[in-house]
């Protein structure tokens, strides 16, 4: 069996890793990786993190480019692809750009589309915007729906797609995490190195990453004012890795690069990245991937969000939605530094996500469909 793999940004790579080396250690299928670069540098860093090369790789990014634009390109490039290749099918995940374009090329050329991470709604097209219609629009082309949660697919039968068709896996997020935990070795990672000089464990470490764009101007300069509040606090140290885009560094950078208890760093390999979140004291974050991730280990999430398509760690009680407002931000986390058991509360729960053989599930389903 062919099977294509299309991957634009970072997150996407660390979810398909487990499931493309899954497949790898089986001799039913040939996999082909075609990486579209949306976020090419995170992108390649991820894939190294893997020892994944990727077969194919396009170039669609431009400065300034918009999302039309981007869409557009994405699928004149990825039906080129599709024309070479000729998978027998084509996994997409998640939410972005480019699984749309990789969902909508393979249809209009009667490719199976298996789409990982179905499911999840906020039933709010603005939030996140565009992943949430980007979701759903993958969801009404993909002929089977890979869905983390029993809550997930029971969104998938209301919205009228037969139950034969979804498959409960948990979320392969879980499998990369647990792969990396056993793997790291931090004396012989440069980043975790360079880390380990900033990172005071005398303090509490506030882990921030921010980058959706209902966040951006006012929810930002909320965010700025509230960490600035909290820096001075001399029992917090804060660490913000910057997201590429210059429309989140650049305020970042502008308003916090010389205040004194926190520290802005370049993005940070999945490996590290882990390393700092165990590192954490609590998570402030607009990210969902984090949401899955921080309650394997034990750490709580203040989600700057007013709703989430990741329910289930809501209700879970691993995460909390604050919104972006700074009385709430700086309110919630110092509820945290004082209240344990609330701490404890958070942090004292099993991950409703799974147990990290979600990539093992989906690729038994796909060579039993071969």
């Amino acid at each position: 069996m062919n099977v294509l793999f299309v991957i634009g940004t970072r997150p996407e790579a660390i979810k398909l890793a487990p499931i493309i080396l899954e497949c790898q250690q089986r001799d039913s299928f040939d996999v082909i990786v075609c990486s579209t670069g949306q976020h090419k540098e995170l992108l390649d860093s991820a894939f190294e993190q893997w020892d994944i090369v990727s077969d194919i790789e396009l170039a669609v990014m431009e400065s300034g480019q918009g999302l039309n634009q981007l869409l557009s390109k994405l699928l004149r490039q990825l039906d080129k692809v599709l024309c070479d290749v000729n998978p027998d099918c084509v996994v997409v995940q998640g939410d972005t750009s480019s699984c749309l374009a990789g969902a909508l090329a393979a249809f209009h050329r009667e490719i199976p589309v298996y789409h990982v991470e179905a499911g999840l709604r906020t039933y709010d097209k603005t939030a996140p915007f565009p992943e949430e219609l980007n979701r759903q629009i993958v969801s009404r082309i993909a002929n089977i729906h890979f869905a983390p949660t029993e809550k997930n697919k029971q969104a998938l039968i209301m919205e009228g797609i037969a139950e034969k068709d979804i498959v409960v896996t948990g979320n392969t997020v879980i499998d990369a995490l647990m792969m990396c935990q056993k793997n790291v070795d931090p004396e012989s990672n440069p980043e975790i190195q360079k880390l380990q000089r900033i990172y005071n464990p005398e303090k509490k470490l506030l882990l921030v990453t921010g980058h959706r764009r209902e966040n951006m101007g006012a929810g930002f300069s909320e965010l700025i004012e509230a960490l600035c509040e909290l820096a001075s606090e001399p029992s917090i140290q804060v660490i913000y890795p910057l997201h590429m885009n210059p429309a989140v560094r650049e305020p970042m950078i502008y308003a916090l690069g010389n205040t004194e208890g926190i520290f802005l760093i370049e993005p940070l390999g999945y490996e590290a990245f882990v390393w700092l979140m165990s590192k954490s004291f609590l998570i402030i974050s607009d990210s969902g991937g984090v949401q899955e991730e921080a309650p394997s280990l034990n750490k709580p999430v203040l989600v700057l969000r007013q709703q989430t398509e990741r329910q289930e760690a809501v209700e879970a009680g691993t995460v909390k939605l604050i919104g972006t407002l700074r009385e709430a931000i700086v309110q919630e986390v110092r509820e945290l530094m004082v209240n344990k058991e609330a701490y404890l509360d958070m942090t004292q729960k099993s991950n409703p996500y799974g147990d990290g053989t979600a990539a093992k599930r989906i690729v038994d389903f796909l060579m039993a469909s071969e």
